[in-house]
């Protein structure tokens, strides 16, 4: 019998000069980066809250805490990797992912397709069980002015 679990995860990010972008493990050329302690890449942090969330794991800034200067500038990617062989230990391996990634600027839909090729690839899985979707804020709030990149992130494991 396999069984089934969810997560959520969510992940926000100021912009910020002199940084680079870089979501779902792709660097996106844009004049602003994402601020933060790592890469900030808000889609793999919360593809990781995700994946801890359904394992019942805890959360990211309990495994990778912003006060340890061993993750600073950390690739989330390895991050991400670390997550998912402890997600095994347990048993579980991704089912699916599915990922909202919320940004007014720069304009994604060209980079959802090497973005899905990115987290598959560092997850071990195939692309048809990632999905990306880019939306806009429309002008609302810190996302909407261009201040800021969300992410949300479902993701469902199996044993």
């Amino acid at each position: 019998m396999s069984i089934s679990r969810v997560g959520h995860g969510y992940d926000i990010h100021s912009l910020a000069p002199d940084r680079k972008l870089v979501l779902g493990g792709v660097e996106i050329p844009y004049k602003l980066g994402l601020a933060g302690h790592s890469d900030a890449d808000v889609v793999l942090h919360a593809v990781i809250d995700a994946m801890l969330g359904a394992a019942a794991l805890g959360d990211i800034g309990e495994m990778y805490p912003d006060t340890d200067p061993a993750y600073k500038n950390a690739d989330s990617g390895k991050l991400l990797e670390k997550v998912y062989n402890k997600i095994k230990g347990c048993g579980y391996r991704v089912a699916n992912l599915d990922v909202t990634i919320i940004a007014q600027k720069p304009r994604l839909s060209d980079y959802k397709d090497q973005m899905r090729q990115s987290i598959a690839r560092l997850l071990g899985i195939d692309t048809a069980d990632v999905n990306i979707k880019a939306k806009t804020n429309e002008g609302f709030d810190a996302v909407g002015q261009g201040k800021a990149i969300v992410c949300h992130a479902v993701v469902g494991l199996v044993r």
